[in-house]
């Protein structure tokens, strides 16, 4: 048993934002390590069953879709994604967010109620909803059960802005982005971000007054390994893509798992006719055979 699990030991793209469980509580009894590997199984079944489905092969979907089932379908990922994420696990990753705009927010005298759009939202009680930065958070995710405080929508389906007063000054995509299962999608869904975020800011990163400003912004986390240890996407070309979109690099974080972002946001960088001065195709940076197939696409 040991061998073969050494034998399977890829490294994990895993932890796109989860559905929130219909339960208050995740079974206590769940270990770190079970956590993971439900959560990382979970993953590459949907990926291969998506595979299967596009390829429209049903005999492979069927098989993969009963796999799902047998390790205990939506509610066995759902207890092990939460219990994964829970606050005593440091699995909050709002609070890295909160950390960095505090100060600023505290330093520089901010006349605008600030608005946040989470899209893939998980908790309405977590670092961000208690910190009272944010007089209107906006909570999106495909598989709400908290009918409340988070509404089921498609982000990718979301009415764009009719005006400033349905922008935001901060985006949020926590573990979102690696569970978009191409590489095209995950380039279009960078791409939308720019539509919703305000452009009441000067650009430049900075007030009238000189004082630094952090709005609008996008919240990026991913899987450490996307970034660290993917043949197609490394940092350098991550912030190029960014830079494209007209994102400039203001924070960052890494952690033994993660990778958190800030990014700035100046619209006026790019045309307005909207196309890319640079498009990035799915090109290889990091050879090697251990590598993962996470990438991003931007045309």
């Amino acid at each position: 048993m040991a061998s073969k699990r050494k034998r399977k030991k890829p490294l994990s793209l895993a932890a796109g934002r989860p559905p929130k469980a219909n339960i208050h509580k995740p079974t206590p009894t769940l270990s770190s390590r079970t956590t993971r590997t439900l959560i990382r199984t979970h993953h590459t079944l949907q990926k291969q069953l998506a595979r299967a489905e596009a390829a429209g092969d049903t005999p492979l979907a069927e098989e993969l879709q009963a796999q799902v089932e047998a390790q205990g379908g939506l509610r066995a990922y759902q207890v092990a994604s939460i219990h994964g994420q829970a606050s005593e696990r440091g699995g909050d990753s709002s609070r890295v967010m909160v950390d960095w705009l505090k100060p600023v927010i505290k330093g520089a005298k901010c006349e605008r109620e600030l608005r946040m759009l989470e899209v893939g939202a998980l908790s309405c009680r977590n670092a961000c909803a208690r910190s009272g930065l944010f007089r209107n958070v906006t909570r999106i995710d495909l598989h709400s059960q908290d009918k409340q405080g988070i509404l089921t929508q498609d982000f990718m389906a979301r009415p764009l802005p009719a005006d400033e007063g349905e922008r935001f000054e901060v985006v949020s995509l926590s573990l979102v982005l690696n569970y978009v299962p191409d590489s095209a999608g995950r380039g279009e869904m960078l791409k939308r971000t720019t539509q919703f975020l305000s452009d009441a800011y000067p650009s430049g990163g900075s007030t009238e007054g000189g004082n630094e400003t952090l709005f609008p912004s996008l919240f990026l986390v991913l899987p450490l390994p996307c970034v660290a240890n993917s043949r197609y996407m490394d940092e350098g070309r991550l912030t190029e893509m960014m830079r494209a979109l007209g994102y400039s690099l203001c924070r960052r974080k890494l952690s033994s798992k993660l990778a958190y972002y800030l990014w700035l946001y100046d619209a006026s960088f790019v045309p307005q006719d909207g196309r890319l001065a640079k498009t990035f195709k799915k090109t290889e940076v990091n050879p090697g055979r251990t590598r993962n197939n996470f990438a991003i696409v931007l045309e």
